[in-house]
């Protein structure tokens, strides 16, 4: 298992316990915690795994290489990935290999966790119909996001590791398959994901996704066409997308649905105006 790790100890150590409860045989796994030197130091980190995994500090920045240190430093004939401020459901490990048998590689199935359920903010609700759908990834768009991923080591050998600046699950995604590889879901692979849950935070999200879906797009004026297009369907999308908000069986509440749909119109077009921010900034 890769763990890549940065200033996230809490979120760390829920991560570590839940893998210490998997069905999957404890000897037949191995942890690897892959740190991107985190402030708080070696020291610390080192104090919240115990003897729970392996730690090692990969010094250069971005989730991409804490990976790919990760993954020099394992062992392991099947490589397995989870974020951080993940929490994998008992049967995890077993379900993702399992799906092996049918696919080259796989993601699973993301749940989107609130702080307080009976609190659940307007951004907590957007976050619950529209974050991490790996299913509509996988099966729509052709790739799997990197914290619920599993591969035969093979296969990142023969794919090379994540790289930096763009979408890094996304590129890699795409060569691994056109390496030849078939990508699958895996639905009972399960782990859960804190939805973010104000404004700030989603814009800091979006912000992250729009620089590194620009770092996969830009290139000639075909490229740059695609973008400005795609941007222009960013607030006819926002209608479409409501009924989706409606239909939610993920929402229990009629002011969950409302905060919901208000965040959903509200990020859609700050992505409009940050998607034309980085066609203009970028000649």
């Amino acid at each position: 298992m890769i763990v890549p790790h940065y200033r996230d100890l809490s979120g760390l150590a829920l991560c570590l316990s839940a893998l210490g409860r998997q069905s999957y045989p404890k000897d037949r796994f191995e942890v690897i915690v892959a740190d991107n030197v985190s402030p708080e130091g070696p020291a610390a980190v080192a104090e919240v795994i115990a003897e729970r995994a392996r730690l090692v500090v990969v010094p250069e920045k971005g989730a991409g290489p804490a990976r790919n240190g990760g993954v020099t430093a394992s062992s392991g004939d099947v490589l397995a990935f989870i974020d951080s401020d993940c929490v994998a459901e008992p049967s995890w490990i077993e379900e993702g290999v399992k799906a092996l048998e049918s696919f080259d590689f796989v993601g699973g199935r993301v749940r989107v966790l609130v702080a307080d359920p009976a609190r659940v903010t307007p951004v907590e609700a957007f976050e619950r119909v529209f974050a991490f759908d790996f299913k509509t990834y996988i099966e729509r768009k052709g790739f799997t996001g990197a914290g619920n991923l599993f591969c035969p080591r093979p296969l990142f050998d023969r794919a090379g590791g994540f790289k930096t600046g763009v979408s890094e699950d996304v590129e890699w995604s795409r060569r691994a398959q056109a390496a030849g590889f078939s990508l699958g879901y895996a639905p009972l692979a399960v782990v859960g994901h804190p939805a973010r849950r104000s404004w700030t935070e989603l814009v800091s999200k979006w912000k992250r996704i729009n620089a590194e879906t620009w770092g996969l797009s830009a290139g000639g004026p075909a490229r740059r066409l695609r973008w400005v297009l795609r941007t222009l369907l960013l607030p006819a999308s926002a209608v479409v997308h409501a009924a989706k908000v409606i239909a939610s069986p993920e929402l229990s509440s009629v002011g969950q649905r409302v905060g919901a749909i208000a965040v959903l119109f509200r990020i859609r077009f700050w992505r409009f105006g940050d998607s034309f921010r980085l066609l203009f900034s970028n000649p």
